[in-house]
């Protein structure tokens, strides 16, 4: 069953359109507030997002940009607003489409049946999906070497990048400096193994949020470094 977040403020007008929805058979779940209704469409796996454009916290673009850079998941935008403009931006943000207030709510289960159809067809193409790794707030995407953290893009080195991902593919496994350092530099450490010590520190500045107490890369003292899930 295909899960859909409608982000919309006006309860009658969410309610209205959840309740046609899963008369023709999604599960749906509504979240009134931009930031809220952000973070959920970042963290949880839906199939399609219905987004009004005018909210508390964060409005519609914003939240349309943020997904956009992180998920390819269907977003209808839906608004009051006729202007030109506010479509031709909805839609350069990456919104698969722009519905005018009031239409139809039959009308809105028409395109979205009609975007996930083209959604699952993309998917089964042929197209590999990218390998992601995903663990609270923190994603990286092995196939186009990116990282991610609640949303928001962090730049690393290659081999910042190689030994995060080392760690998350091997979670709750303590490998020592000696190890990480055989793996990710491919050569035996020859003494200078305070290059992971500084390489994981300058990790921890760019995924924890408490570098002091770090939620994943964990440090095993005498022994080595843990990625905890």
């Amino acid at each position: 069953m295909s899960r859909i977040l409608i982000i919309e403020d006006e309860e009658s007008i969410a309610e209205l359109e959840k309740d046609y929805l899963e008369l023709s058979g999604f599960e749906v779940e509504i979240e009134e507030n931009g930031e809220t209704g952000l973070k959920r469409g970042l963290e949880e796996d839906f199939d399609l997002l219905i987004l009004d454009l005018m909210l508390p916290g964060v409005d519609g673009f914003e939240i349309c940009r943020r997904i956009r850079e992180v998920k390819n998941t269907p977003i209808i935008m839906v608004s009051a607003k006729k202007d030109d403009i506010d479509k031709i931006r909805g839609l350069g943000l990456g919104a698969d489409d722009y519905m005018t207030k009031p239409f139809s709510p039959s009308e809105l289960v028409a395109r979205v049946k009609a975007h996930l159809a083209r959604y699952e067809r993309l998917i089964g193409s042929g197209m590999p999906e990218n390998e992601v790794i995903e663990i609270r707030g923190l994603k990286i995407d092995k196939t186009a070497r990116r990282v991610y953290v609640n949303g928001e893009e962090k730049n690393f080195t290659t081999k910042e990048f190689d030994l995060l991902t080392f760690l998350a593919q091997n979670p709750n496994h303590v490998f020592t400096k000696e190890e990480l350092f055989r793996q990710i530099w491919d050569m035996e450490s020859l003494g200078d193994i305070a290059t992971v010590t500084v390489h994981i520190k300058k990790i921890r500045e760019k995924i924890e949020f408490n570098t002091a107490k770090p939620q994943y890369i964990e440090t095993i003292w005498g022994v080595g470094y843990r990625f905890k899930v």
